[in-house]
């Protein structure tokens, strides 16, 4: 039975994060009589050696705090010398740390996948606002990322029914539109566009006319990464981010002269940004985090490690990191089922 365990929170912050942790050390230590270390900032903390003790008492009413108690960084593994699997290694026996609890998103399962290749004691938890990571239905976050995303919207269409403008909301979500797609069908939005599904600009202007000419005033959600035809990549135009890849955002300021220009309609663009990954969890999510931390230490009790908890259907499960795949879309038909209610 492995006694000492070590948790790590990694990439993006996310609500939810300290549900999971409360929820493992809740469980591992009042069934399993086992003993917690929280890693500061990731995985920097594992490799470093930097951490912390969790108890009953340390994880007291953490389920509806947002955040992370631990920290967060964008720091990786074998990207020194330190962080490769024979040092990690050594610095886990060296402090009595029997296997490692990864909480995170895609980039965090594949690292925790390569070094439970190179023999890390390992599982994961998933974590993403944008919904996008496989292998499980939904990963806790992503309520309350699309719950603050729809009152957005509520708010948006009270200031733009009153100047008779078009509101065009960007929200999350670089390669995957399940924020845009569930906040605009919430929203009642007249438009939802999506990276997985690209939509020309007259197709966009002829949405929004249509609205206009009813008396309404015109309600566009737009994913972060959504491109117009002929676009190469997705609008970026703030550096690169921690794992060098374009820092999205601004596709919404892009359209809205656009829009304004082809119909003549006054367009305001608002870019909600890190406000989705901020403050307190949604109840659903709270509760789904705290399953999936309650969930992993059976992991962890039987050495399954390797394995990810995941929601399927209303059940907590577990898959094999090595059956992950890269990123969960929007399938076509989830889109054009709200498609139709577009304009």
């Amino acid at each position: 039975m492995p006694r000492r365990i070590g948790i790590l929170t990694s990439g993006g912050d996310c609500p939810g994060l300290n549900a999971v942790i409360r929820g493992a050390v809740l469980k591992g230590t009042e069934v399993y009589g086992q003993e917690f270390v929280g890693f500061r900032d990731g995985w920097r903390g594992m490799i470093e050696a930097d951490f912390m003790s969790l108890d009953r008492t340390s994880v007291r009413g953490l389920a509806k705090e947002g955040g992370t108690i631990l920290g967060t960084s964008r720091i990786g593994p074998y990207r020194t010398p330190e962080g490769q699997p024979d040092r990690i290694l050594a610095t886990l026996a060296r402090n009595g740390i029997d296997g490692v609890i990864a909480i995170g998103g895609d980039g965090t399962m594949r690292a925790a996948h390569l070094l439970h290749a190179d023999g890390i004691p390992i599982v994961g938890v998933p974590k993403t606002i944008d919904n996008d990571l496989d292998g499980t239905d939904y990963s806790f976050g992503f309520d309350t990322a699309v719950s603050v995303a729809t009152e957005a919207i509520d708010r948006l269409r009270t200031t733009g029914n009153a100047n008779h403008r078009c509101m065009i909301l960007e929200v999350m979500g670089r390669h995957a539109g399940w924020i845009a797609l569930h906040a605009g069908t919430a929203g009642g939005a007249h438009a939802i566009l999506i990276p997985e599904h690209p939509e020309s600009l007259e197709q966009i202007c002829a949405w929004v006319t249509s609205v206009h000419e009813r008396g309404r005033s015109p309600m566009i959600v737009v994913a972060e990464g959504f491109t117009l035809p002929g676009m190469t990549e997705a609008h970026s135009d703030r550096g690169l981010d921690g794992f060098g890849r374009p820092r999205l955002g601004g596709i919404a300021e892009v359209l809205a002269p656009m829009i304004a220009e082809r119909t003549g309609i006054e367009t305001r663009a608002t870019v909600l940004g890190h406000i989705q990954r901020g403050g307190v969890p949604t109840s659903f999510d709270r509760v789904l985090a705290t399953r999936l931390g309650i969930d992993v230490i059976e992991l962890v009790a039987r050495r399954q490690w390797g394995r990810m908890v995941a929601l399927r259907g209303t059940d907590i499960v577990s898959v094999a990191l090595a059956e992950l795949q890269e990123t969960k879309s929007v399938p076509p038909e989830r889109y054009h089922e709200v498609r139709v209610l577009f304009g």
